[in-house]
């Protein structure tokens, strides 16, 4: 009877310690904001932007598969940073159909901006079903470019002495890094922007040196404590989240994501990074 009541008590408690870890990962962690700061060394940096802030905010995935709330309620702690730059780094939105563009509009009331540039690239949600849906990239840009947000579409605009340089989605039928980056000045401070990390793998980069911010991956949302996230839409699996040197001056930068595919996390906050510029 005693080891009975012993096993039936040890039941109850591991049915409990269950319960209380799922209710974490779908309750509390989705919407435990993490500001991320990190230092920003760009070489050809002017010395009037020494010290000037650049947040990077990305996959916010407005849509029904959470409370798109919490989107405006992160953005609101945001702007009390008062950034200089925000980038944004793709996934605006959850595309089911065209109830995420008034979505959409509602969460852009409250968008970050810049006081220096507001600056974003698409992401492959962007384009909708199968990530081939040009007249839903259109709205989209259409509405982020009313809301004060400068989308690159394989192109690149300096502002006030940075050279912000960013590449269409690498799944989007409108991939053509080409056109960027045989453009590409190392003579000038540039960052660049790119939505999906595998674009780092590519032969396109001609000879770029410095960071590239990325999302998409969502840093796994949930990892194991000590090991890789199981489950990364990236082909090199290194490319989970933070900073990872590239080994030929290229920093790459993978923000874990603001928002989610499905409202479950562990081990991966939501995130939105503040970068402080520095000189190499």
């Amino acid at each position: 009877m005693k080891r009975r009541k012993f096993l039936k008590k040890g039941f109850r408690g591991f049915l409990g310690a269950g319960l209380l870890a799922g209710l974490y990962t779908w309750q509390v962690e989705p919407f435990w904001l993490e500001f991320v700061k990190r230092k920003m060394p760009v070489k050809n940096l002017p010395n009037h932007l020494i010290g000037k802030t650049l947040m990077q905010i990305s996959d916010i995935h407005v849509g029904n598969m959470f409370d798109y709330n919490f989107i405006i309620e992160s953005f609101k702690k945001a702007q009390k940073y008062n950034p200089d730059f925000v980038v944004y780094t793709g996934d605006f939105i959850n595309y089911e159909d065209e109830m995420q563009f008034g979505q959409l509009d509602i969460v852009l009331k409250h968008i970050v901006k810049g006081k220096t540039a507001t600056v974003g690239v698409l992401g492959n949600h962007d384009y909708g079903e199968n990530w081939s849906e040009q007249h839903v990239a259109d709205q989209v840009s259409e509405q982020l470019e009313k809301s004060g947000v400068t989308l690159l579409k394989n192109s690149q605009q300096s502002y006030n002495g940075l050279n912000i340089m960013g590449l269409d989605d690498y799944w989007s039928p409108n991939f053509v890094p080409e056109k960027l980056m045989n453009q590409y000045d190392a003579t000038k401070a540039n960052i660049l922007l790119c939505h999906n990390p595998d674009v780092c793998d590519l032969d396109v980069w001609n000879g770029y040196k410095g960071w590239v911010l990325s999302g998409h991956t969502h840093g796994g949302q949930c990892k194991p404590p000590f090991l890789r996230a199981p489950i990364l839409p990236v082909h090199n699996k290194k490319y989970a989240q933070g900073e990872i040197d590239l080994q030929d001056g290229r920093t790459l930068y993978v923000n874990r994501a603001l928002g989610h595919l499905y409202q479950v996390r562990f081990n991966v906050r939501p995130e939105i990074t503040v970068f402080e510029l520095q000189q190499v």
